[in-house]
C-alpha cells in the first residue's frame, strides 16, 4: 500500500490525528477533512486511494457524502472505511451487512489492529465491486433449497420458543394472581 493517499473525513481532529499516527510511517499521505462539505471537495480535487469517513459530520453529513459517493461511478471505485462511535446511526441508514454495499465498517474508538482490518477490507471490497455494466447483466439468484430448509428450520425453532414463552407467561400471570390473593 506504499504511496497512497488517504482522505479521512472527520470533524475530530483526535480522530484525523491517530489514524495517521497508525498508519506506517512514509507508506501514506493523509489528507484530513473536517466536515463533509470540505471532504467532497478534497475527493474532487486529490482523488485518494481510500476514503476514511466519519457517518455524523457538520455541514454536509456522512450519509450525504456515502450518497455522493454512491451516484457516481469513478468515486463508488475507491476503497472505503465508514466510520462511527454510533452503529445504529449507520444501520439505520444502511443495513448490515455492510460488505454487500461494498464498504468496510470501523466501529470508534478503535485500535490499530482494527483500523488496519478495516482498511484491508475495503481494498479487497473495492476490488470485487461489480462495475455499473457488470451489475445490471447479474440475474437475480435463484433461491437454494439449502438456504430455504435452514430459513425454515428458523421459524419452526422461533415458533417453539414463542409456545415455550407464553407457557412462562401465563405461569407467571398465575404466580402473580395467586400472590395478590395472599397479600389481600
Amino acid at each position: 500500500m506504499a504511496g497512497h493517499k488517504i482522505l479521512v473525513i472527520d470533524d475530530s481532529k483526535v480522530i484525523r490525528v491517530r489514524v495517521k499516527e497508525m498508519l506506517p510511517q512514509g507508506n501514506f499521505n493523509v489528507i484530513e477533512a473536517k466536515d463533509g462539505q470540505e471532504g467532497l471537495k478534497f475527493i474532487s480535487k486529490e482523488r485518494p486511494n481510500l476514503i476514511m469517513l466519519d457517518f455524523l459530520l457538520p455541514k454536509v453529513t456522512g450519509w450525504e457524502v456515502f450518497q455522493k459517493i454512491q451516484s457516481q461511478s469513478q468515486l463508488k471505485k475507491i476503497p472505503l472505511v465508514l466510520m462511527s462511535g454510533r452503529k445504529e446511526e449507520v444501520t439505520d441508514k444502511i443495513p448490515e451487512p455492510f460488505e454487500k454495499h461494498f464498504f468496510a465498517f470501523l466501529e470508534k474508538p478503535f485500535e490499530k489492529k482494527e483500523l488496519t482490518a478495516a482498511i484491508k477490507l475495503a481494498f479487497e471490497l473495492a476490488k470485487i465491486r461489480p462495475s455499473e455494466a457488470e451489475a445490471m447483466e447479474v440475474p437475480a439468484p435463484e433461491p437454494n433449497s439449502a438456504n430455504v430448509k435452514a430459513l425454515q428450520a428458523q421459524v419452526k425453532k422461533m415458533q417453539n420458543e414463542i409456545v415455550a414463552l407464553k407457557k412462562q407467561m401465563a405461569q407467571l400471570v398465575k404466580l402473580v394472581t395467586v400472590m395478590k390473593q395472599k397479600l389481600k
